[in-house]
């Protein structure tokens, strides 16, 4: 039988899922291992340190260098608040005294002889990294973070920005292919996130940061909408790091396309159920997908299959779904009907290894197999 390897989707209903909660400098895992963890809840913390003022003393006091140690009423580690007095002269008129505040709350770091310098360290940024999914510790890094487990269903969809979020799913449509209007999007979907159907555009993005959803999930987006809400045009660096809400999670591609049925039926299938989205994407240098993640309700009975530890090759077979990822056929679903052997002749006069592909209509094509995605399912 004719078999063929393409980068695909994955949209199953069941399957073990394992998310690395690393920090990001060395710190403490504040978890054991085998305890029961919320998306919320911090599993390690560590301290960035602070960043550094300094504080030209001897020019304020007008001293050489090499006194500034008989003039500092701080030594290295002392503690300060902002406005403290830090360094003066000692005159015998009062009236003549200079002194030196500092500008932040911070600790002394040092007081150099040679500069003539004294360097404030800024307090400490904590840093905390949460579970991101609801689950069970299953391995413990000494200083470094956890592995976290859960089963559930899981849903990867093709573009996104916007970094984790958890909360309930919501529907703001009632089909794939519907495209709704922002009035569509209430309060009661604050802290949600929301299937919203076949386009979201730029005035339902404004109404669901406005009311606080958390995340959007939709079949298609223009373009230039996503430029109008970052204010900049993506490149091939990874998303994931924008500063907004709701984040947004693209299932299909640009323009506006129909959910894939598939997508849309396990969604609804967990309406109501808490699930962890993570818009974060990279198309070079290592495929890394959006995603929803719906962990299994504890008490549920059901076989999981394991996800594997990184993206693998999906295999094509007769019968298996795919979604097409160039025009003219851009964002249609349809199954691999044959695998012809060999390469044959397109219509950009390129000689390529081909696949023919039925639609749901029950119309045929014959497209190159790099325009293809193969679609993972249940």
């Amino acid at each position: 039988m004719a078999h063929a390897y393409t980068p695909g989707l994955r949209v199953v209903e069941r399957t073990t899922i394992r998310k690395e909660r690393i920090l990001p400098i060395a710190g403490k895992v504040i978890v054991a291992k085998g305890s029961r963890v919320k998306a919320e809840d911090v599993v390690a913390r560590a301290e960035l340190p602070g960043a550094v003022s300094s504080v030209n003393v001897v020019n304020q006091l007008a001293i050489a260098a090499e006194e500034i140690h008989g003039y500092m009423l701080k030594k290295e580690g002392d503690p300060v608040a902002k406005d403290e007095v830090i360094a003066e002269t000692r005159p015998w008129i009062k009236w003549f005294k200079n002194e030196v505040r500092s500008p932040v709350d911070a600790t002394v770091e040092t007081v150099s002889q040679i500069t003539g310098q004294v360097l404030l360290r800024h307090p400490p940024r904590p840093v905390d990294v949460t579970a991101y999914i609801n689950g069970t510790v299953v391995e413990v890094r000494e200083r470094e973070g956890v592995t976290v487990e859960t089963e559930g269903a899981f849903v990867q969809g093709i573009f996104g920005v916007g970094g984790e979020v958890s909360g309930e799913i919501a529907f703001a449509c009632d089909a794939p292919g519907e495209v709704i209007g922002a009035d569509m999007i209430t309060g009661a979907m604050s802290g949600k996130i929301v299937v919203a159907g076949e386009l979201i555009t730029s005035e339902l993005y404004e109404r669901a940061a406005s009311v606080g959803v958390a995340a959007l999930i939709c079949g298609g987006l223009h373009d230039r909408d996503l430029r109008e809400l970052l204010g900049y045009d993506i490149g091939v660096a990874i998303t994931g790091h924008e500063p907004i809400r709701p984040i947004l999670i693209v299932t299909e591609g640009f323009g506006p396309i129909a959910m894939a049925r598939a997508t849309f039926e396990l969604l609804k299938a967990n309406a109501g159920r808490h699930a962890s989205a993570n818009g974060a994407t990279q198309i070079r240098a290592g495929v890394l997908r959006p995603e929803i993640i719906i962990p299994t309700e504890e008490g549920a009975s059901a076989e999981a299959e394991t996800e594997p530890a990184a993206p693998a090759s999906a295999g094509l077979t007769a019968g298996s779904p795919i979604r097409i990822i160039r025009d003219p056929d851009f964002g249609r679903i349809g199954v691999v009907k044959t695998l012809p052997t060999g390469v044959a002749r397109v219509e950009s006069e390129a000689r390529v290894r081909v696949v023919e592909v039925e639609f749901e209509n029950g119309e045929t094509a014959i497209v190159p197999r790099s325009n293809v995605e193969a679609i993972e399912r249940w």
